[in-house]
């Protein structure tokens, strides 16, 4: 691992997760569906954590264990999922991990944007190939989803909703009929069993399309919530900023309970409007202040401290990665974050003193 680490800047999750996905293979002692690695029940397990043959699995989502397990349920059957949510309620991160473990390969990927075509979702052309030598199976360049019909296994759809709706609805037909036509060459590919979609859809950020009503038919739709408590929201955080530092080998000591609290407590107070007493309103910014945005200050924090400190995060270092975080629209985000400082933060008492103090010099 240390060598791939040197290597690569991430890895997919069945790589780094290897030895976890063994363990449940090895261990396994319930009815595998189609196509299938594990059993739904092991899917679970590594998705939410347990002790399997002495080794711990570590918790890869922090939430509801009955999402997981409607997600689950729904791909054993011949329904596709989609998981909606803000943005940073961990949608792409769930869904890499049940394929994960389903399939042990999460790399069938349409990432949707805006320039997104069809035939990014069905097939395209070497077009060298197909001048000199006419339409055949060697010239198709098959998309992820032709892949995971040819296999029997799962295709994920990153932010389907960022695609134009005549792209989107380019998955009706693959949905409902299970095969993609080749008309090129009189040919159809029926889907193996075990194949299925997994997409995500965000609800609230900007550049986003309104999926059809017929495409929304033909998933299964699972949404999952912010987290529910600051707890819960500290722990995910603290769990993915150590995941990170290890990935990226950061040379810094991880944030403190305290700077952990502090940023949870500052992004969820701007992204609800309120304090967490609910005894003040605070103006809302243009940002969405989401969970993996807390996650990506911290480590960026870490760096900095590690790169031009002594390798202990100081309020400095947070300061600076809150100020870009939050002022992204100068105009309206610079003023909120103004009155939020002098108004709640200066208030706080001595424990936030430190990071008022730094975030108004920046500010």
């Amino acid at each position: 691992m240390s060598e791939n680490k040197v290597e690569f800047q991430r890895l997919p999750a069945e790589e780094q997760f290897k030895e976890e996905l063994e363990v449940l293979i090895s261990a396994e002692k319930d009815p595998i569906p189609s196509g299938w690695k594990m059993s739904p029940k092991s899917v679970l397990t590594y998705v939410d954590g347990g002790i399997v043959k002495g080794k711990k699995i570590t918790p890869k989502y922090l939430g509801n264990r009955r999402l997981v397990e409607i997600c689950i349920a729904t791909l054993v059957t011949d329904r596709a999922l989609l998981l909606i949510g803000e943005p940073g309620t961990a949608k792409s991160w769930l869904s890499e991990h049940l394929v994960a473990a389903i399939n042990a390969d999460s790399t069938k990927v349409i990432q949707g944007t805006a320039g997104t075509t069809e035939e990014q979702i069905r097939y395209s052309w070497n077009y060298a190939m197909l001048i000199t030598q006419g339409p055949s199976k060697e010239a198709m360049l098959k998309s992820p989803v032709y892949h995971a019909m040819e296999t029997g296994t799962i295709a994920r759809f990153e932010e389907i909703s960022r695609c134009a709706s005549e792209v989107q609805d380019a998955m009706i037909s693959l949905l409902s009929e299970k095969r993609i036509s080749v008309p090129e060459l009189s040919y159809e590919l029926p889907a193996k069993k075990g194949f299925s979609v997994i997409a995500t859809a965000n609800t609230r950020d900007k550049g986003v399309n309104e999926m059809s009503a017929a495409l929304k038919r033909r998933f299964n739709i699972v949404v999952l919530p912010t987290p529910k408590d600051i707890e819960t929201e500290k722990d995910i955080v603290k769990t993915r900023v150590a995941q990170l530092a290890d990935n990226f080998d950061l040379k810094a000591e991880l944030p403190s309970e305290l700077l952990v609290e502090q940023v949870v407590t500052i992004f969820r107070e701007l992204r609800d409007g309120m304090t967490l007493d609910g005894k003040q309103k605070v103006k809302t910014t243009s940002s969405v202040l989401s969970t993996a945005e807390a996650i990506s200050l911290l480590a960026n924090s870490m760096a900095l401290a590690a790169s031009f400190g002594d390798g202990t995060i100081t309020e400095y270092d947070v300061a600076a990665a809150l100020q870009g975080a939050i002022v992204k629209d100068e105009g309206k985000d610079a003023v909120a974050w103004k009155e939020y400082l002098e108004n709640v933060l200066k208030k706080r008492g001595a424990e936030y003193r430190k990071l008022y103090k730094e975030c108004r010099e920046l500010n």
